[in-house]
């Protein structure tokens, strides 16, 4: 016969050593719970939610599972605590595979509402044990947006996630490396004859990230003004596979300014395309001027596959364009150097030169402070140059 205690419009039955089921009524309803604990805490939940009752706060008790909720959140487009926005497609696919990996093997059978913190803090240290110290942080940030629109959506009276005692440390991203001038030189001369050159050309000099390089059209090509429209990126994902998508923010749709050489590049890249449509072989003497290439026609499409005609709108892989990328590097001497590490090299470039935060922050379509504190790091030169400044205030005072 298990001990019962009255408490105001509730009472407390203890189920077993530490477990204990709270009855109370909310408006004439009656409800119960389940929660563990010692007995003070078991009448601390109970006075919190009587006192909820009292402010309109009261969360009625629900069977939902979180590995339920976790369906739920991920089919309404994972929308975050600030923003309440559905998240682009990869970044989706990216969080469900995290949770449903990492998460719902551990705490999915678990209801919703009687998550405790510290089952969250011990599936954490689980984490650290078989997880980078950065992909236990992703875990993290996406279970907490996950519980946090629980919370605030009136599925949890209270967020575990702000009672946890130790959450995983992000520590330092790796913002890959940073060539010299010469060694930037290099690499794009090494390229030079490959399918990939003018790809590489294009991400050294104007910083445009992997995927809004590979969704360029030729219409985006200013010839007279010598300027390159970006406003879109392709996304490859894998529900809709490879397709065009907006950049996630406004800042990433801009007009940047590109150099003479880069533009003579660029054109005889347009001239090859032309040559390709009007089915003329390369260096054939024929007026090109009438020759139009399809609406939609990328300035780098999908290479064509033996026995396939050549296409002007069909999107090339990313990641493919990244291992080829990889491989040749490798072969050039650049072990470890990422296509993206082209648009740390570039921003970095600009700024060691003196170009205001601002205006690379705007070319390169970043958030001014996210680019400093991701890609803004020392070159030797600039190093070089700091100490000559400082050698020139010193002159005569030391000595």
């Amino acid at each position: 016969m298990s001990k019962r205690r009255g408490y105001r419009d509730g009472g407390i039955d203890q189920r077993s050593e530490k477990s204990w089921r709270l009855r109370y009524r909310i408006n004439g309803r009656r409800f119960a719970k389940t929660v563990h604990g010692t007995k003070s805490e078991a009448q601390k939940a109970l006075r919190d939610l009587l006192h909820a009752g009292d402010t309109g706060e009261h969360v009625a008790p629900d069977k939902m599972t979180l590995g339920q909720w976790i369906e739920h959140w991920v089919s309404i487009g994972c929308p975050g605590n600030k923003r309440r926005k559905q998240v682009g497609q990869r970044s989706l696919e990216g969080y469900e595979q995290l949770l449903r990996r990492h998460v719902v093997p551990v705490l999915g059978d678990r209801p919703l509402q009687q998550i405790e913190p510290s089952e969250i803090d011990k599936l954490y240290v689980a984490l650290n044990d078989k997880l980078s110290a950065r992909t236990a942080h992703h875990v993290h940030t996406v279970l907490g947006a996950c519980v946090g629109a629980a919370h605030r959506t009136g599925r949890l009276a209270r967020n575990p996630m702000l009672r946890l005692a130790k959450v995983p440390s992000p520590c330092e991203a790796d913002h890959g490396m940073v060539l010299e001038e010469e060694q930037l030189l290099a690499l794009i001369r090494g390229f030079k004859g490959s399918a990939l050159f003018p790809i590489v050309a294009v991400a050294a000099f104007t910083g445009a990230r992997r995927n809004e390089i590979l969704a360029l059209r030729w219409d985006d090509l200013d010839a007279a003004k010598r300027t390159l429209r970006i406003e879109r990126a392709v996304e490859d994902t894998d529900t809709y596979g490879l397709r065009i998508k907006d950049p996630k923010t406004e800042r990433g749709k801009r007009t940047i300014g590109i150099d003479v050489d880069l533009l003579a590049l660029l054109v005889a890249q347009r001239q090859r395309h032309l040559q390709i449509m009007a089915g003329v072989p390369d260096g054939a003497p024929v007026d090109l001027s009438l020759v139009k290439l399809p609406t939609g026609a990328l300035m780098f499409p999908n290479p064509p596959g033996p026995s396939e005609s050549f296409s002007f709108t069909r999107l090339r892989t990313p990641r493919n364009t990244t291992k080829e990328f990889v491989r040749k590097a490798t072969g050039l001497g650049f072990k470890g150097l990422r296509f993206h590490d082209l648009r740390g090299t570039h921003e970095t470039h600009l700024l060691d030169k003196g170009m205001p935060v601002a205006a690379v922050a705007a070319r390169c379509g970043h958030d001014p402070a996210i680019m400093l504190r991701s890609y803004a790091k020392r070159t030797r030169k600039a190093d070089d140059s700091i100490v000559a400044v400082i050698g020139a205030l010193s002159k005569g005072a030391l000595q």
